[in-house]
């Protein structure tokens, strides 16, 4: 990341004075802080002090615009991850939302444009009036567990461990009802979704953010959320109004959301094709990537994956009966049917009880008792889908240099005294 200071252009508009006035205001209000550099869990900053409301005890890597991960013992804590808790990824930012407060916008405006009959506007006012739906959900970031890679070999970005992920109540309007409230008639070729935040770049004459995803699954799943676990959707998390897919790549669901475009092809922009891809053909470690739409898939649908979450790593236990627990979670497309544990590096595995949660996309809850043999262990974890999908024991097979979609098996290593 650059260290340096954001660079003044000889004129700036209106909006890109405001956005950078108040970006730096956020900044000098940071203890500590060197603009916009990255920061480790080391630094003096702690997670309340950058984000208004976040616990203390969250891991703040960066405050260029806002990396804080939950540590698993506090989410391993909560069915529901309360909004203190959850991680933060922002990649551009919006002033005045470092907080966990609820936007206060009713007037907020969402262009719906593109291939559409007629153009149309609606605004969180008239969102709140219609029909609600409650969804609950996984949200990931894309690069979660990224520094399971790092074990084989570096990779770009945050080196996040398996926090960057909460499971959350969503609540908002499904697209479809939105479009169809408005009177919008979307053309028979439209075939994708263009969403962009009112977000900014940190420095001008960068690309903004946006991303697309097939109109067939937007038509079918997304939502115009407006809360997060029954309270205004918090500032921080893309309050007053975000655009949520379930069973996406939490990236694909974007925050503040100002507009729509219905289009027949996927966006061109940077952040949608230069980055957050992953390769088709599986890489050598170590070699180089530069994504395209030919070469690469977006991050649509998520993988599957299971974490445990207890005993956490490092643990010291006493041999004999333990109970290993944890949660597995898929894109929703298909049924978890099993999770399973291993003490020998997957040469057995023992069956787990699983909990159906009553929404497809959310966490599934798992437990089971192994014996634990005296001496340092390892223990595995993998789900299994309906369709013979699972976690692979070499997770390193999917390696990228920009470390996204880690899903191989979970390996948590303790001490056993006996």
């Amino acid at each position: 990341m650059d260290p340096s200071p954001l660079p003044q252009p000889p004129r700036l508009n209106r909006r890109d004075f405001v956005a950078l006035a108040s970006t730096a205001a956020i900044v000098a209000t940071v203890p500590g802080n060197r603009a916009f550099a990255a920061e480790s869990a080391e630094t003096a900053v702690s997670a309340d002090q950058f984000i208004s409301g976040k616990d203390q005890r969250l891991i703040v890597h960066s405050t260029k615009t806002g990396e804080i991960e939950t540590p698993l013992e506090l989410l391993r804590q909560h069915r529901v991850t309360p909004k203190d808790l959850l991680f933060v990824r922002n990649n551009q930012v919006l002033p005045e939302t470092l907080t966990v407060a609820p936007a206060q916008s009713p007037d907020w405006r969402i262009e719906l444009k593109g291939l559409l009959e007629t153009p149309r506007t609606v605004t969180v006012q008239q969102l709140s009036k219609l029909p609600q739906q409650d969804v609950e959900l996984v949200l990931q970031c894309s690069g979660n567990s990224r520094s399971r890679y790092e074990e084989s070999l570096k990779t770009d970005g945050v080196p996040w461990k398996n926090g960057a992920m909460g499971n959350i109540v969503a609540r908002g309007v499904p697209l479809a009802a939105v479009i169809e409230s408005c009177g919008a008639k979307v053309q028979p070729t439209a075939r994708y979704l263009t969403a962009e935040g009112k977000d900014l770049p940190l420095k001008t004459g960068a690309p903004d953010f946006e991303h697309s995803i097939p109109l067939a699954d937007a038509l079918q799943k997304s939502l115009l959320v407006l809360s997060l676990n029954g309270e205004p959707l918090p500032k921080v998390h893309g309050g007053p109004v975000r655009l949520v897919t379930p069973g996406y790549y939490a990236t694909m669901n974007v925050k503040w959301v100002s507009a729509l475009t219905f289009s027949d092809q996927e966006s061109s922009n940077y952040h949608h094709v230069g980055r957050y891809r992953n390769p088709r053909a599986p890489l050598k470690l170590g070699a180089p990537f530069e994504s395209t739409l030919d070469n690469s898939d977006p991050h649509w649908n998520m993988r599957i994956k299971s974490v445990i979450f207890a005993p956490l790593e490092g643990a010291k236990l006493t041999a004999g009966q333990v109970e290993v627990s944890g949660v597995a979670w898929n894109d929703g497309g298909s049924k978890i049917v099993a999770v399973e544990v291993s003490l020998d590096d997957g040469a057995t595995w023992r069956r787990a009880e699983l909990t159906y949660p009553a929404s497809p996309y959310a966490w599934h809850p798992w437990k089971v008792k192994v014996h634990v043999p005296p001496g340092n262990v390892k223990l595995l974890s993998r789900a299994v889908d309906a369709l013979g999908n699972s976690q692979p024991l070499d997770g390193a097979i999917h390696w990228n240099p920009a470390g996204y979609s880690w899903n191989g098996v979970d390996a948590v290593r303790v001490t056993a005294q006996g």
